[in-house]
């Protein structure tokens, strides 16, 4: 399925440099947003972006530029999909807002009933949807509480959960997520993760070994019994796409229905068709109560959901969940359009497809350069660590460096990481191989000009 504007002017999926970047008319806008928008908002790539479509977006000067971070894990299906596209364009000439609890409609129904059915479990499962990953997780966490009856909630280090008050508690990292913001809510206890680049014991034994010091802590510190729910991103995102050993999450998971505990899976960077599979916790057969889904799920639309069991998400009263714009009838058309890409192109194989590549290419590269200390991910969420070499010391410089060169060359990549030193993959899963490839070319220029 083709759009009219997508058939008559098609943006051409490859890299151009017409000026430098930033170039003249993104640099006088650049000058623009200074004064007119707070300056708390960063900006990692210096252009202004007036169209984008696949893995291609052009600026106002005509440059157009490999997009490797999908809008940090939102445009799984690629910018302006032509499934997500047609049915937004029916979508919004139908009608905008009604708010769902006041009168209700199909789209929003119809998007549960898919989350329903696609999320790990065969047991009965019910959903909600929401603005954001910040807002759903903040719902998760709240349903899971007034199912229970406790208030515990046991996070992990490294981790990453939104900037909303409570999710700040649950973000583990400070600057720039927390530092000022505070006080934050309470009843919030950290974890410790495992973290195999940086694991000092026994490797073999690293899952158990965390598993131990994890259990020891909730049973000693806070008390099984009054610990609600463990959330956990199966692959920290902001954290550095650090990738738990396998046997962590299923051991974490077992421990957590054993206790009563709700175990709440954070997908909302790793989930549609992202890592390989439809969700992360699938890799190892993991099925968790709750899972927290938003980026990937609406093909650039401001849409997140919560899933779980039927009976942790009927515990609540009527009226105690909502909220005026969660479910908005045409991001839910966007998410039923994003589903039917990922269906239809077979995003999830192509996913695989794309981690090969970047996997193959990057340990290349890390076999030449000797400030890559680690190539780690899963599927098309990839990514390398930078140190100084001959150490595993952060080197956020050297990064630094790199992403300019990059960036110069029409090149989107993404950081990350506790230390400020991680190069981060999320390209759209509908990228060509020949792109790709392209734009790791330049990213093998970038280091070998250190």
């Amino acid at each position: 399925m083709t759009t009219r504007a997508h058939a008559q002017n098609p943006l051409p999926q490859s890299r151009h440099i017409a000026t430098e970047i930033p170039g003249p008319l993104s640099a006088q806008v650049i000058a623009r947003r200074k004064e007119a928008v707070s300056a708390g908002l960063g900006m990692a790539f210096p252009a202004i972006i007036t169209r984008a479509e696949g893995a291609i977006m052009e600026d106002l000067d005509g440059n157009r530029i490999i997009d490797l971070g999908s809008g940090i894990g939102v445009v799984n299906v690629g910018n302006a999909n032509p499934a997500v596209v047609s049915r937004v364009t029916e979508a919004v000439q139908a009608f905008t807002h009604t708010n769902f609890t006041t009168a209700p409609y199909l789209g929003y129904i119809e998007v549960c009933e898919a989350l329903n059915e696609l999320t790990p479990g065969t047991f009965k499962k019910k959903s909600l949807l929401q603005n954001s990953g910040a807002e759903a997780v903040e719902n998760a966490i709240k349903i899971a509480r007034h199912y229970t009856k406790r208030q515990a909630i046991v996070v992990f280090e490294h981790a990453y959960h939104g900037r909303t008050n409570l999710t700040m508690a649950l973000t583990a990292k400070n600057m720039p997520y927390k530092d000022g913001f505070g006080p934050f809510a309470n009843e919030i206890y950290r974890m410790p993760m495992p973290y195999p680049y940086r694991y000092e014991g026994n490797a073999a034994t690293m899952a158990a070994d965390a598993l131990a010091d994890v259990t020891h802590k909730i049973e000693k510190e806070i008390g099984a019994d009054r610990v609600a729910a463990i959330i956990i991103e199966p692959i920290q995102g902001e954290g550095g796409f650090i990738v738990p050993p396998k046997g962590f999450l299923p051991g974490l998971s077992e421990y957590a229905t054993k206790h009563g505990i709700v175990f709440i899976a954070d997908e909302v960077q790793t989930g549609f068709a992202r890592t390989g599979n439809y969700f992360a916790v699938e890799d190892e057969n993991v099925v968790p109560d709750m899972i927290v889904t938003a980026k990937g799920i609406a093909g650039g639309l401001p849409l997140a959901a919560v899933t779980a069991r039927a009976e942790i998400m009927d515990s609540s009263h009527v009226g105690g969940l909502g909220g005026t714009y969660g479910g908005n009838p045409i991001a839910c058309a966007a998410a039923l359009g994003a589903m039917q890409a990922i269906r239809e192109e077979k995003l999830v194989d192509r996913a695989r497809e794309i981690g090969k590549i970047l996997h193959d290419s990057l340990t290349a590269m890390a076999a030449k350069y000797s400030v890559i200390g680690e190539v780690r991910g899963r599927g098309a969420m990839q990514a390398i660590e930078i140190v100084v070499a001959g150490s595993k010391d952060p080197n956020p410089a050297a990064m630094a460096t790199v992403i300019k060169y990059c960036q110069a060359r029409g090149v989107l990549i993404l950081t990350a990481g506790t230390y400020g030193n991680v190069i981060r993959f999320l390209p759209p899963l509908v990228i060509s191989d020949e792109l790709l490839k392209d734009a790791l070319g330049v990213l093998d220029e970038a280091f070998a000009s250190l």
